[in-house]
Order: structure tokens, then sequence, then C-alpha cells
């Protein structure tokens, strides 16, 4: 079965990403020195996010996976 052609958690990523990325540019420019520690809790929020939705991609995955061996098993 081919992949659909709109990931959401494909678009997902991408945007949080971009979003942090904004983010932490936006705080360099507004604090200046004074926002370090904040980018690096943009940057944490952001890995965080990234892991989540791998480990959702990877869940989802491993689920059509066991429906399909499933759906193999009952044909046989």
């Amino acid at each position: 079965m081919p992949p659909p052609a709109f990931d959401k958690l494909r678009a997902l990523a991408i945007g949080s990403q971009a979003i942090g990325l904004i983010l932490i540019i936006t705080l360099e420019t507004v604090m200046g020195d004074a926002a370090r520690p904040w980018q690096g809790v943009v940057l944490a929020a952001m890995l965080i996010t990234a892991l989540t939705i791998a480990l959702v991609r990877l869940y989802r995955r491993n689920l059509a996976r066991k429906r399909w061996a499933e759906r193999l098993e009952d044909n046989d």
C-alpha cells in the first residue's frame, strides 16, 4: 500500500521545528545575550517534540505491521 500523499506527523514535525527556529531567532533579536537560557528551553522543547513524533511514527508503523501480519495469518 503506498504511503499517503499528506503525512500529518511529518507536517507537525516540520511546523514545530520551524516555529522553534523562529522563536530562537526572535529571542536573540529581542533579548540579546539574556536570551541564552530561553533558547536552551526552546531547543529542549524542539527535541522533545521531535522524539515524541518519532515514537508515534514508530508505534503506528509497528501497529500497521502487526495488523498486516494478522491479515496474512487469517488468509492462511
